[in-house]
This record gives structure tokens, sequence and C-alpha cells, in this order.
């Protein structure tokens, strides 16, 4: 069964008889449901009744449904309501905006607002630039999307995108320092997407793209990085990108390979899988088979779009055909940025020996990891429950961090590898082994050497 997760956490309220065997008798029927137990707190007692928030992780809300059963058939206990915590998180949203400076009385507002903001207004009118320094530019992000590839839900839209959107704010703010705004958009059109946030750049120090699918996602980017003269970044490709160096990095050190010697196979085409191919080859990788949904992409094959084209013209040096079973086999790393539960623990063991797994399709891998790990020297995956989590949040915030700082707007590959040194580096020698090639999110170090090394990059 897959371990209880956070993510589907419940709060139910029983009553139940004021009896010493009553905490007992509810943690046996969480435990005997499969939830995982983490608080009783009685908030209500009687003589001979209690009431009794038992709070648990469940493996998914069919789940959470399972125990809430089992708690109401435990003898003398009664289900008051259940609360799905991850919801009551979200109520109202994640985030809202405070101001910075006091509004306590007539003088404070004399210059935060009129009179006295209408110089500041002018001297702005006068040197543009200085919009950067006199306004909220200098620090804010805006996070774009127009909600056609959110998470692993697809094309949900924009009103269903905005709680990701606004996680995704936020993890800015936590990591880095940086203001970041959800702009989520009720179009799929190309050239409404540019239009629009090219219009409202003004405002913002940087964009960055999220969960807009391919391949409009790559006319996107390229399109507003010539129009604007601040940082354009499309996350799922370039965050994704530089965790995967970064994790790669560290994954062959702890089994003594060089990333020019590796053969890598490479599963997702799409936006995630062009830019961790560019990106791996930036930094010298010798031999990557990619493959999608029809298998190996090759140089022979017809109908390929502009992206599709560049990844067969690069790839794939023996010109191999077939499935990504057949490429496979004697393959030195795998990474899958692609769909659920395309490969067994039996494919693995036909890789070459001391292999490394990526499988980061979320949330359910390409590969279940526990068979992966069976046969591979180093696991990874996309998920929070695993050793080795491959999450974007190790990348942004510090990247725009440094970006910002910098006041630069071009993106090269030199800032993405140097941002991926920089993660690998948060792992020292003394830390390294197969189960933590990669720094946890909360390791505060990160964002800042991040954003010292993106900074460097793009200054010199």
């Amino acid at each position: 069964m897959p371990t209880p997760s956070p993510g589907y956490s419940i709060t139910a309220r029983v009553e139940a008889p004021a009896s010493p065997r009553t905490t007992a008798s509810l943690t046996s029927a969480v435990s005997q449901a499969g939830g995982a137990l983490t608080a009783l707190d009685v908030v209500e007692s009687r003589a001979d009744r209690i009431v009794v928030d038992v709070t648990c992780d469940a493996v998914d809300a069919d789940h959470a449904a399972v125990i809430e059963k089992a708690l109401a058939a435990t003898a003398g206990v009664v289900v008051r309501k259940v609360s799905d915590r991850t919801f009551l998180l979200h109520l109202g949203g994640k985030l809202e905006v405070v101001p910075k400076v006091p509004l306590k009385h007539r003088d404070d507002l004399s210059r935060a607002y009129t009179p006295g903001v209408a110089r500041v207004c002018q001297a702005i009118a006068k040197n543009p630039a200085d919009a950067r320094r006199l306004t909220i530019k200098r620090n804010t992000i805006a996070v774009v999307t127009d909600g056609s590839a959110v998470l692993g839900l697809g094309n949900i839209g924009p009103a269903a995108a905005l709680p990701v959107m606004e996680g995704k704010a936020a993890l800015f703010k936590q990591f880095a320092g940086v203001d970041a705004w959800p702009v989520c958009l009720d179009t799929q059109d190309t050239d409404e997407i540019v239009e629009i946030v090219r219009a409202i750049a003004p405002v913002y120090g940087g964009v960055n793209l999220e969960d807009i699918a391919a391949p409009r996602c790559f006319e996107i980017e390229r399109r507003l990085r010539d129009l604007l003269d601040i940082p354009v970044f499309h996350d799922d490709q370039h965050g994704t990108a530089i965790v995967v160096l970064a994790a790669l990095t560290n994954a062959l050190r702890v089994v003594g390979k060089q990333i020019e010697d590796v053969r890598i196979v490479v599963s997702g085409v799409g936006a995630a899988g062009h830019a961790v191919i560019r990106l791996l080859m930036a930094q010298g990788a010798g031999e990557i088979v990619a493959c999608g949904r029809t298998g190996v992409v090759h140089s022979g094959q017809e109908g390929l779009d502009d992206f599709r084209g560049w990844i067969a013209a690069n790839t794939n040096p023996r010109g191999e055909t077939g499935s990504l079973t057949d490429v496979l086999a004697g393959a030195d790393v795998f990474i899958g940025v692609s769909g659920p539960d395309l490969l067994t623990g039996d494919d693995i063991a036909t890789m070459a020996d001391d292999a490394i797994v990526f499988a980061l399709a979320n949330p359910d891998p390409e590969v279940d990891p526990a068979a992966a790990g069976e046969h591979a020297a180093v696991v990874a995956t996309g998920r929070s429950d695993y050793p080795n989590q491959i999450n974007n949040v190790l990348a942004f915030p510090g990247f725009f961090r440094g970006m910002l700082d910098a006041g630069a707007h071009e993106i090269t590959d030199t800032a993405m590898v140097a941002a991926a040194a920089a993660i690998a580096d948060a792992v020292t020698d003394a830390e390294l082994n197969a189960s933590y090639i990669v720094p946890s999110v909360f390791d505060a170090a990160v964002a800042p050497a991040v954003a010292a090394a993106v900074r460097d990059a793009v200054t010199h």
C-alpha cells in the first residue's frame, strides 16, 4: 500500500466515551485502516463523554473515507465532522498584501500617497529606469500561467491553476525574499498571452512562466525574451533542468562516473525533457537518447516540430530506433519527465552496473522507486516521501534572487550551470551518499548560494 501523506491529512472530530480505553480504541481504528496518526486532542470533556480531534494522514481521498468509516465503526464513537486539512489551509488563499511603510497619521499618508507621491511619479517619468529603485519592480515577479499543463492534472484552466500559482509565489517569498504574484490568464492563444505579459511588464522585475503546455511554451518564452528587458524563465523547463543537472552531478560522484562517459536515456520530450537535454549537453553529456510517446526520437522521423526536430538532430548519435525499453538496456542513466508506470524493476535490471534512475513524473513516477532500487545504485523521484526529491524549489527562488540583484535579464546556459553547481555543492563530501544527492528544500543556505552563483555568472 502507498505511504500516507500530509497532502491527504484529515482531522475527524469524534464524540467518544470518557473511558481510559478510548485513546487506544481510536488509535487502533486509524492504524488498522492504514492511516498514520499524528495527533489526538481532547477539545471538550463531560462526565461521561469526551470530544476528540483525531488527526491523521491518508494515502488519498478515498483512503480518508475508509479511515472515517473505521472511526465511526468503533464502539461508542460518533463522528461529528471530518475536515480535509489541505482544503482548510487554502481557505481564503495563501497570500496577502502587507504595506512595507507605516500609515499611521496624516504625515505618513502625505508621503506614501498624495500629494507627495506625485513627485516620485514625475521623477520616474523623467527617468524610467528609476522605477526599479522607487517601486516594487526591483523585487517582484509575475507568476504567469494559462492553466494548460498544471502539475499532472492537464488543461484545467486559469482559475483551477490559481492555488498552484499562489503556492509558487509563497515559495519565492519564503526561500528568497522575492515578492511574487499569480497572473492566471483566461486565454491559451499565444499572441494574446505574449501581448498581455508585455503590457503588464512595467510592474515586474521578472516573469516566471508556469504550467503552460508545450510546444506553445517555447514560443511564448522566446518572444517575451525578445520583447522585454527583464528575465523571463519557464520554470517547468529550466528549473527542472537545473535541479536534474545538480542531482546527476552528485549521483555520478556516488557511482564514480563522468558525465561525458555515460549513456543517458531521457523519457519525455516536452518542455522539461527538452530543457534537461539542452542543459546536460551544455555540461558535456556524451550520449543522450530521447524517447517520446511513440518511442525513440531519431533523425529519420517525420512530422517533428522544431523543438523535437532539434532533439532528433542533436541526440541519438547511433541512430537507434525502437521503444524506451529497447534503448534502456545498457544505459548508465535514466531520466523520466514523462508519465507513470512506463517501466518495471526488470527493465531497470537491464541497465549498466551502478545505474542511476531519476523517475520524476508526479505524483506517480515512471517506475516504482522500490522496484528500481533493487537494481539501480541511485534512485530519485519528484516526491517528498522518498529520498532524493528532485524539486524545483531548490532552483527558482535563488535563481530569480540572483537575477534581480544583478539587474540582469539575459538567462544563459552559463547561469543555469552555475546554479546547478551551487545546488550540488550544497551537499558536502561527508554528507553525500546514494540516498542524499541533493540538499533538503528547507536548507536555508541553498537559495543564497544559488543567487550568488547566478549573480556572479551574469555579471562576469
